[in-house]
């Protein structure tokens, strides 16, 4: 395991720490690598219920480790083919976040700036410490676009009004206005976080595996589709978890309580 990000199994819950306060939490290969390693595990094993992605120290993350970007030496003007695969592995690990039936959860602690929030963009929950603050500053810092969802997946979050304020701008906001602008789910005390947190995770563990997969589709369905797919997609996810014993169970479970 690295020292620079920590896994931790229990109840259900896979819990990925960022543990490089020393660099700010600056996104490193190996971070990815572990990422990469872990996400596969949640996708494949039935015990891992909830993904929850946090850190500790002062930032969530300061960006990506910007002298050791995957893709190889960005001063040099023909490793452009090296880049975009590097992009490409960084997207596809976005991408299955984005995709797996499972909730993941992205919860910072504290300030979540360039790949950080584009990391968020991909997960299904975003909860915030009260001193959290978000930025994508690839403009100012790098005179580049935060091109690994930065702008595609935070627009398609909050819409292209805020997505000016915050990847054109770029202006840095607090969690309160993270929560106005849609980004933010919750916010939470800086003092109880980590616990509310992981309580909430707690929460949806608890929940039917399969009904939170197929609303996890359905909801995706419902944004990318018209609305008479919407709405078939529900009907047809619905055929399948009432006929599902787990359903019976519940039913049964409720009329007993009533008598």
């Amino acid at each position: 395991m690295s020292d620079q990000i920590r896994r931790t199994d229990a109840d259900g819950i896979m819990t990925l720490t960022f543990t490089r306060d020393a660099k700010l939490n600056a996104v490193s290969p190996e971070m990815l690598d572990v990422m990469r390693a872990a996400v596969t595990d949640f996708a494949e094993q039935d015990q891992h219920r909830v993904l929850v992605i946090t850190a500790e120290g002062r930032f969530f993350t300061a960006g990506i480790d910007i002298g050791r970007l995957e893709g190889g030496d960005t001063h040099n003007t023909n490793s452009g083919i090296n880049l975009r695969r590097g992009y490409r592995r960084l997207h596809l690990l976005f991408d299955e976040l984005e995709a797996i039936e499972k909730p993941v959860i992205h919860a910072a602690q504290g300030p979540c700036f360039g790949v950080g929030v584009e990391l968020a963009a991909s997960c299904d929950f975003r909860l915030a410490a009260a001193r959290a603050t978000y930025a994508l500053p690839e403009i100012i810092n790098l005179a580049v676009i935060a091109g690994s969802g930065g702008v595609s997946r935070v627009t398609r979050l909050i819409g292209p009004h805020w997505a000016r304020w915050i990847a054109m701008a770029p202006e840095t906001v607090d969690a309160n206005k993270a929560m106005i602008m849609g980004l933010v789910h919750e916010i939470y005390p800086d003092d109880t976080f980590a616990e509310d947190v992981q309580a909430f995770a707690r929460k949806l563990a608890s929940l039917s595996a399969e009904a939170l997969g197929l609303a996890k589709l359905a909801i995706d369905a419902a944004e990318a589709g018209d609305r008479i797919s919407a709405r078939n997609f529900d009907r047809v996810a619905n055929s399948l978890l009432i006929n599902s014993q787990e359903h019976h169970d519940k039913i049964a479970a409720f009329v007993n309580k009533g008598k």
